[in-house]
């Protein structure tokens, strides 16, 4: 096991409140013999701090997927070990880990003490651009528009609730996106579509299970697409993204795939673990298998 080295929190999770944490958390850190806690001012700085580090270290994060996405690449840069301690809006990848949303206590021990395991990741190339992983999910699409709209929703709605106001905002000005698929090099649905997203984790957006059965150590990643739908009928397939339904919808479809290729006509919306990243017209998505080592809840 990795020495935990260094623990960053992120003020600006879960809308801001993260820096509430801050001396709650120190304390508990101190008491258990645990790493410095730091809260950087900026994303740069944050980055800097893991690349201070030994090869081969534990970092510490406190916040959300949004977070973690912002940080994931100097993770891989320097093969640290990841623990999660669960405070932002989305946590879809501390989920899939077991860790409970919010509960940093409970995560903090087996953070500091217990073994790491592998876990796959994804990896986006756009238009041909640099790599760039993710660790939950990449939205392609509506759910991508949706994921941007959450980011300037009221600061008094968390989670669920705050992706649900953003849905029903980008419903208003709904688009369909006509795309061409490649999966694992075999031409896939075409067509207008309102989103096809790459999921590694089965749940994304605060805890949607749009992939059950997906796992974070098999191999594949999977591929949710929906057809092109109008605003009721997109309306009407939300309440069974919900509960976990939509695949018994005619228009909505799951594929596990190891390599992707989705081409648009016009630039597609994206997002990257919530965050949103530049629109591209051609999108690449890969499995990096067992790509980093991280903490899963203890039993």
């Amino acid at each position: 096991m990795s020495p935990a080295r260094l623990c960053l929190l992120n003020p600006h999770a879960a809308g801001g409140r993260g820096a509430a944490l801050a001396p709650a958390l120190e304390a508990a850190l101190h008491a258990a013999g645990g790493p410095p806690l730091r809260c950087p001012s900026s994303v740069a700085a944050a980055r800097a701090e893991i690349a201070a580090l030994p090869a081969g270290s534990r970092v510490l994060v406190a916040g959300g997927d949004g977070t973690l996405q912002h940080l994931l690449s100097a993770v891989l840069a320097g093969d640290h070990e990841l623990a999660l301690l669960p405070c932002g809006t989305g946590n879809d990848l501390a989920r899939a880990l077991g860790l409970r949303r919010g509960d940093w206590r409970a995560a903090l021990q087996g953070a500091l003490q217990a073994p790491a395991r592998p876990i796959d990741l994804g990896e986006l190339c756009a238009d041909g651009g640099a790599p760039q992983p993710f660790a939950s999910s990449l939205c392609v699409g509506f759910d991508a528009a949706v994921g941007a709209a959450a980011l300037s929703g009221p600061r008094r709605l968390r989670g669920m609730p705050r992706y649900l106001w953003a849905t029903l905002r980008t419903l208003a000005r709904l688009q369909r996106y006509p795309l061409r698929l490649q999966v694992d090099g075999a031409p896939g649905p075409a067509g207008p579509c309102l989103f096809a997203s790459s999921l590694n984790t089965p749940t994304y957006a605060s805890g949607m299970p749009v992939a059950p059965g997906a796992r974070i150590d098999d191999g594949r990643l999977s591929l949710v697409r929906a057809a092109a739908l109008g605003r009721v009928g997109t309306l009407l397939a939300l309440p069974l993204l919900l509960a976990g339904w939509h695949l018994h919808h005619p228009r909505i479809r799951l594929l596990p795939f190891r390599h992707l290729r989705l081409e648009g006509d016009a630039p597609l919306p994206l997002a990257l673990d919530g965050e949103p990243v530049a629109p591209a017209r051609v999108v690449e998505v890969r499995v990096r298998p067992a790509a980093l080592r991280v903490v899963p809840a203890q039993r």
